[in-house]
């Protein structure tokens, strides 16, 4: 941690360690939805949704190191446990319960639009505050964001398919 980047954040350390906390527990159960999903989806363009699926995967979990980097800087300590992933998360988790590719993709649509809030309300939070958690927020919301129109895209190829 440096000393003199923990100074320059004009805002309460432990509350930005706490919104990156909450983050970080959402990104990692969005890594195992989105990867767990890919396990187990079926039906028509099955192999698209889980090429989808897949890349969304790695960037949850690119995330998850980006944000767990971040809290480490500011001298935090990102959540240790699997556990306490669902008392930090602000989005929670979907478990698959019908693997029907229209299910997953709308279960992980709701996903990335709770992360878009998440992002945006950090950004909100931190702005002209701590510009390098602004950054940060900023470069996930752009991925979240392209993710959702992503699994939008593939949705609407679906019902499209499943119409004729």
């Amino acid at each position: 941690m440096g000393t003199r980047g923990i100074e320059i954040v004009n805002m309460d350390v432990n509350r930005v360690l706490e919104l990156l906390n909450r983050a970080f527990a959402d990104e990692w159960l969005a890594y195992y939805q989105y990867w767990l999903g890919a396990k187990v989806v079926a039906g028509p363009m099955k192999e698209a949704a889980i090429a989808e699926l897949i890349e969304h995967a790695n960037d949850e979990l690119r995330h998850a190191d980006m944000v767990a980097n971040r809290i480490i800087q500011l001298g935090g300590e990102p959540v240790m446990s699997p556990k306490m992933w669902f008392d930090f998360t602000n989005c929670g988790y979907d478990q698959p319960s019908d693997y029907f590719v229209k299910k997953i993709l709308e279960q992980n649509i709701k996903g990335e639009q709770c992360a878009i809030n998440v992002y945006n309300d950090i950004i909100k939070e931190v702005s002209q505050k701590d510009h390098v958690t602004y950054n940060l927020a900023l470069q996930i919301l752009e991925d979240e964001v392209e993710h959702e129109e992503d699994l939008q895209s593939l949705l609407e190829d679906i019902s499209v398919m499943l119409n004729k």
